[in-house]
């Protein structure tokens, strides 16, 4: 195996030590920029999404899509930053604040500020989580985010 590849058991466990790759970020997630650990956020969390569809009996590759977005939008993602703020600890909620609060520079055509903030603010806990190497947490919110938001949709294989 060439260097770069995780080898060894002490190479394995530095391998998740802040994410699923061999990649570090390149300081303490407490230190990495609030878009910055949205922009991760995002990817973990689409990831997620798509594996629990994957997971689901019976899925069909055209609903996939739009299931998909239905759990990813501005708008799901801002209900369930909702949904699961309550359940928060405190050093979350700060991380969660700050995500609110960071200024991305534009706001998508399809959702509205606050909406697009509280996303975003999803998305950098998501990513501080990640980050953090506080994955079993991280999919524990995202499980408890997904769970509420099926309940609150109607499934497009029932239509």
């Amino acid at each position: 195996m060439s260097e770069g590849h995780p080898n060894t058991p002490k190479q394995q466990e530095q391998v998740t030590d802040g994410g699923w790759f061999p990649y570090p970020p390149s300081r303490p997630a407490r230190l990495i920029p609030p878009i910055a650990l949205a922009y991760i956020g995002d990817a973990v969390y689409e990831v997620a999404v798509r594996q629990y569809l994957l997971s689901k009996a019976n899925m069909r590759p055209n609903h996939l899509h739009r299931s998909a977005t239905g759990l990813v939008s501005a708008k799901a993602q801002s209900r369930i930053l909702t949904t699961i703020e309550a359940a928060l600890t405190e050093e979350e909620r700060d991380i969660v604040r700050q995500g609110r609060n960071a200024k991305s520079g534009s706001v998508p055509k399809n959702a509205d500020v606050l909406e697009y903030r509280h996303a975003t603010a999803f998305e950098c806990l998501i990513g501080y989580l990640y980050s953090s190497g506080h994955h079993d947490r991280m999919i524990e919110l995202i499980g408890l985010g997904i769970e509420h938001a099926e309940q609150q949709s109607p499934s497009p294989t029932k239509k």
